[in-house]
């Protein structure tokens, strides 16, 4: 019978330190991508920061240039931004960008198993924030990385400790599904009570649209006051404002544009589509169109249709270099208007799956939480 381990007084005397380029090996098998026989490409918006798995992914014909090769069992770590944590888990053959690192572990000191977690652990990521080369995209050299020590459990431990933690990312992933299935289930639902009968009216119709803009940075009066400044890195996907590092003073509010609580704001510059609810009286920059609903509209049903219709939005913006889609093509665009009673009936059906999601993300997050501390109890 093994042993239960006891994370919390981790017996590290018999533990080891390696340098990094003792513990795996940097792939550096480049092709370009009209010549590589891959199907895959995975470049680092593919990868989600602290997610050792990758969901997305692109095609070789969309991108130019020289890229590494990436074998299953590899991992690509983003050597750009190292803030971001992004490190996953490659399972098939493919091509990704040279921003990144492939990286294969040497199994005589690390398995496979524990090396993705190992990249994941605070001491690993805070220490490749320390070594990247400060600039406007701060970068880390393969040179200063591979001489940086760690410290490594002996290799007889490290599948009990790997298995521990595979154990919990099952757990994430299966969060991870039904979230995508629940998810699913409401775009289904919400989607049945349209008919090709169901009256469409522009968004113009049915609302005020605004724009936003940005008040000088020149002026001291305008901004460190109390009222939120949004851009499109606050809005968060659901149906509220995320928290914001800028914030005006009503002085600053008066040469922009007011928003009102309870009005959609959607992202109509680079990415286009992205949308939430203001929960309160804010502001927004130019890269955001917000709709102030009618009075007989509300927000919430606004919301979920265009969220339901967001294919409308992209392809409308989808005819220029860097999309983009102005207030008055913006306010084009129509999106089907139910009944007062089947709206209400609509906002109630979607709130009772937002709840469900909510709960099922707290559930999430707190998962992928006592992940984190697991394996930063280990490393």
């Amino acid at each position: 019978m093994q042993k239960k381990i006891d994370l919390n007084n981790l017996d590290k005397s018999n533990w080891k330190t390696f340098k990094f380029n003792e513990i795996a090996s940097k792939i550096t098998e480049t092709i370009l991508p009209e010549l590589s026989d891959a199907d895959i490409y995975i470049g680092l918006e593919h990868i989600d920061g602290g997610n050792i798995h990758i969901n997305r992914q692109g095609s070789p014909g969309d991108v130019k240039g020289a890229k590494l090769k990436c074998y299953p069992g590899d991992v690509i770590f983003g050597k750009r931004r190292a803030y971001q944590r992004k490190a996953a888990i490659v399972d098939f053959y493919g091509i990704c960008s040279a921003h990144a690192f492939v990286l294969r572990a040497n199994k005589k000191t690390i398995t496979t198993e524990l090396f993705p977690f190992f990249l994941h652990s605070d001491q690993f990521m805070h220490r490749m924030v320390d070594i990247s080369v400060v600039g406007l995209s701060p970068t880390i050299n393969w040179n200063d990385l591979k001489n940086q020590e760690f410290l490594l459990p002996p290799y007889e431990e490290q599948d009990r400790l790997a298995e521990l933690l595979w154990t919990m990312n099952k757990v994430i992933e299966m969060d991870n599904i039904a979230l995508e299935k629940l998810s699913i289930a409401k775009s289904v639902f919400l989607k049945s009570f349209f008919t090709e009968n169901t009256n469409e009216v522009q968004l113009k119709k049915i609302g005020e649209i605004v724009t936003g803009s940005t008040p000088s940075t020149k002026n001291s009066d305008y901004w460190d006051g109390n009222i939120q400044f949004i851009t499109p890195a606050d809005l968060q996907e659901q149906i509220y404002i995320g928290n914001t590092e800028r914030y005006i003073t009503k002085k600053g509010l008066q040469a922009t544009r007011e928003i009102p609580p309870n009005s959609v704001m959607v992202v109509c510059i680079a990415s286009v589509g992205k949308m939430c609810i203001s929960t309160e009286r804010c502001s927004t920059n130019q890269q955001i169109n917000t709709i102030i609903p009618s009075k007989d509209i509300d927000p919430k049903y606004l919301f979920n249709t265009l969220n339901l219709f967001r294919h409308r939005i992209i392809s409308r913006a989808a005819n220029s270099v860097v999309p983009i889609l102005n207030k008055g093509d913006f306010g084009l665009i129509k999106v089907p208007i139910l009944e007062k009673s089947e709206r209400e009936n609509f906002v109630r059906n979607a709130d009772k799956f937002d709840l469900s999601i909510i709960n099922l993300k707290n559930k999430f997050s707190f998962s992928n939480n006592l992940q984190k501390s697991l394996i930063n109890q280990i490393f």
